[in-house]
């Protein structure tokens, strides 16, 4: 059967090129060997969010107290959260197919290997295969999954990645988490939330690495102030499982220290899923783990497109998505442009939650930029005061010359949502002292963006 686009794989990349193409007039073909939504809505963004609301109202009952609130003693079910966050995953799943059907997209089941003369081999789960042929192009969107470490092999039961632990039959007493990305301390928050006790083992010197170096030290002040445990600078060398439990040998600074627990969680980082699906065959270029792609997503192999997790840059959902978008429509004779790389969100979901986008300090820095920096705490906030969430801040870094806003960075309730007026600043370069005049809605959390723009050019109202 012939299409003009067929898409492999329907995670976030995959589903909405696939709508796109649709909409621009394209008959299209999705290849899923699972579920329609891939990773992220059944493992990973929506499910691990309906977990991490579950920890967030779960601590809300612990400290009714402080908002003048009595009740009784909450206790966690750890089975219901499981329960509820899978409902979730499902739920979103099921409303990808009914998108399927209404874009009119046919949904091809079975695993997709790539052919030569634009075609995909489709093999189902009985083994009956089916080629089917791309008139306009066959875009890659394979995703990724849980990066095995050689010292840290995951068994599936006492090592395990991301997707292990949101079906855990019981909940773990003690747990150890190696790696501080988004992945680690967003289940590291959630087990710590519901009475887990948790150790974060992270090789650099300052969780959540990749953040600016502020945003690092407040999460592992609140982190602390909750009650994990947290190792820097530390590895861990290897796990004896041979026991009922686990035995971490962690390296320090200090020498090796041993720790046990019940289970490890391994959250150093992802690798595509480029295996088996035909590249080496058609001699499609792959450096480091990844497709290289041009900037409209095209390969070295005319007719054969990546995007998302499979090619070079951030491995994020919306990344997926709005590539994908760019990608159709530049095979459909638009003129879309290429995506500014530079300007990509990026959000962590644990409490306190973390949004950032552009510079951090120190890159700036170490370009040699001259540059004004505006922090702005939500203790010093009327909202947050309100709402008994006063840990965090906001910061912002301009250029001291032109006032361009170079990067901006929040960790504190909701920061989730209000990053996308720093992505959306930065895309219609508004100065810092636009930003200033621009007036915020009084009492709210975003009024922390004005103040912090204020306090870089010493115009701060209320600190």
């Amino acid at each position: 059967m012939s299409y003009d686009i067929i898409v492999v794989g329907s995670g976030p990349g995959g589903y909405v090129t696939a709508i796109r193409a649709s909409q621009l007039g394209m008959k299209t073909a999705v290849v899923e060997r699972e579920s329609l939504g891939g990773i992220c809505l059944n493992w990973g963004c929506i499910p691990t969010k309906a977990l991490l609301k579950s920890a967030n109202v779960f601590e809300y009952l612990s400290h009714a107290s402080d908002y003048g609130i009595s009740v009784k003693e909450a206790k966690a079910d750890f089975g219901g959260m499981i329960k509820r966050s899978r409902d979730v995953a499902d739920g979103m799943s099921n409303g990808i197919k009914f998108l399927m059907k209404k874009n009119k997209i046919d949904v091809l089941s079975g695993t997709g290997v790539l052919k030569a003369s634009k075609t995909v081999t489709v093999t189902d789960k009985d083994g009956k295969s089916a080629d089917y042929t791309a008139s306009k192009g066959i875009i890659i969107a394979t995703g990724a999954r849980s990066r095995a470490l050689p010292n840290l092999p995951q068994d599936g039961k006492k090592i395990f990645g991301y997707r292990q632990a949101m079906t855990l039959e019981k909940q773990p007493k003690k747990m150890v988490v190696v790696g501080s990305g988004a992945i680690g301390v967003e289940f590291a928050y959630f087990y710590n939330a519901i009475g887990t006790e948790v150790t974060i083992v992270e090789y650099m010197p300052n969780i959540v690495p990749v953040e600016d170096n502020d945003v690092s030290k407040q999460l592992e002040k609140s982190f602390k102030k909750a009650g994990l445990k947290i190792m820097t600078n530390s590895s861990v060398e290897s796990v004896d499982i041979k026991g009922k439990g686990c035995v971490v040998h962690v390296k320090t600074e200090k020498g090796e220290e041993k720790i046990e627990c019940d289970v490890v969680l391994s959250a150093v980082g992802i690798q595509a899923n480029i295996e088996n699906i035909g590249l080496e065959e058609l001699g499609i270029v792959v450096d480091n783990g990844k497709i290289l792609v041009n900037d409209f997503y095209q390969t070295n192999l005319p007719g054969y497109y990546a995007i998302g997790d499979v090619v070079p840059g951030p491995a994020l959902a919306h990344v997926a998505s709005a590539e994908g978008i760019v990608c159709v429509e530049k095979i459909a004779g638009h003129h879309p442009e290429p995506i500014d790389y530079g300007n990509i969100p990026g959000c962590t979901y644990c409490s306190p939650e973390i949004a950032s986008v552009g510079m951090t300090e120190k890159a700036a820095k170490d370009k040699g930029l001259d540059i004004k920096i505006g922090k702005f705490p939500f203790s010093a906030s009327g909202k947050a005061s309100a709402a008994g969430a006063k840990d965090g801040f906001v910061k912002l870094i301009f250029d001291a010359k032109y006032g361009e806003l170079l990067g901006g960075h929040m960790i504190g309730a909701n920061v989730t949502e209000m990053i996308a007026e720093i992505v959306a600043i930065r895309k219609l370069e508004t100065t810092g002292e636009d930003l200033i005049k621009t007036i915020h809605p009084h009492p709210t959390m975003s009024e922390a963006v004005m103040e912090a723009a204020a306090a870089a050019y010493d115009e701060v109202i209320h600190l």
